[in-house]
């Protein structure tokens, strides 16, 4: 017994360790709770019964942090995407476009979270677009980065989110790469607020709720951070079908970067509150 706890106890804190920048992950223990198969959907709900959320963004919507086994237990009525574009079961994570990087979003923490708040009968499509280091200039000339076209791989997800179900609302974080530079700062909320009349449009829906959530307070450069999330909030301000998701408290995973698994989860439980409070 003793020897059993001394083996779990040390299994622990090499996993708590191995929290650091992506580029120095273990993939043996990265990986180690991915899961093994894929679950394919072949029948949907009624398309009025499928809630569809876009998660769009650069990496800390993309997922970096360490998936733990509580993050791989799914919910039949929570669905999402593989890269071949078939419907699946969602397990964390949701996100394919960068496997060496892949890691725990917020996807689908929201979406248990959500499915408290919402009737039996609804399910959920989550669809991931996110791609990490991406910046707003990119995603509104439509660049090619990390191999995917950036708008165009969303409004692709988006009409087939459109097809099979209602399009509920988008989940977006991003800012990062956007803070190196003030030009791009000072460019951010005209930016913003063009990137998501673009999203709007492809949705035919101009009204479509987005949630956005702020930067996290652990950056290097988080002076910079900050001025990046004063431009979110002042957009958020122009737009009353916009949510503002607050990160302050939220801890990084080590590399003053991305958020650890713990700020994830808190993350998509906050989008989830923040779109049924102000959107169901």
């Amino acid at each position: 017994m003793r020897k059993e706890i001394f083996i779990f106890i040390n299994f622990f804190l090499l996993v708590s360790c191995n929290q650091k920048d992506d580029e120095f992950y273990d993939d043996s223990i990265r990986m180690q709770t991915f899961p093994k198969m894929e679950i394919i959907v072949d029948k949907l709900p009624a398309k009025e019964n499928l809630w569809v959320f876009i998660l769009a963004g650069q990496s800390n919507m993309a997922g970096r942090a360490l998936v733990e086994p509580q993050d791989t237990l799914p919910s039949n009525r929570i669905l999402s995407l593989n890269k071949t574009e078939e419907f699946i079961v969602a397990k964390e994570p949701l996100h394919f476009y960068e496997t060496s990087r892949a890691g725990l979003d917020c996807g689908l923490t929201f979406g248990k979270e959500l499915l408290k708040h919402i009737p039996d009968s609804v399910s959920l499509l989550l669809i991931p677009t996110a791609v990490g280091g991406s910046s707003l200039r990119q995603w509104l000339e439509d660049s090619t980065y990390q191999k995917v076209q950036l708008f165009k791989n969303f409004a692709q997800k988006m009409e087939i989110g459109k097809n099979h179900g209602t399009l509920k609302g988008i989940l977006w974080h991003q800012g990062e790469s956007d803070a190196e530079s003030e030009e791009d700062i000072k460019l951010y909320t005209d930016r913003l607020s063009q990137l998501f009349i673009n999203f709007r449009a492809s949705g035919n829906n101009e009204d479509l709720p987005i949630l956005i959530g702020k930067l996290g307070s652990f950056s290097k450069n988080n002076q910079q951070w900050q001025k990046i999330n004063n431009q979110i909030a002042l957009y958020v301000s122009t737009d009353d079908k916009a949510s503002l998701i607050e990160t302050a408290d939220l801890k990084d995973k080590g590399d003053k970067v991305h958020f650890n698994s713990e700020a994830q989860r808190i993350m998509g439980k906050r989008f989830a509150n923040a779109y049924t409070q102000k959107f169901k």
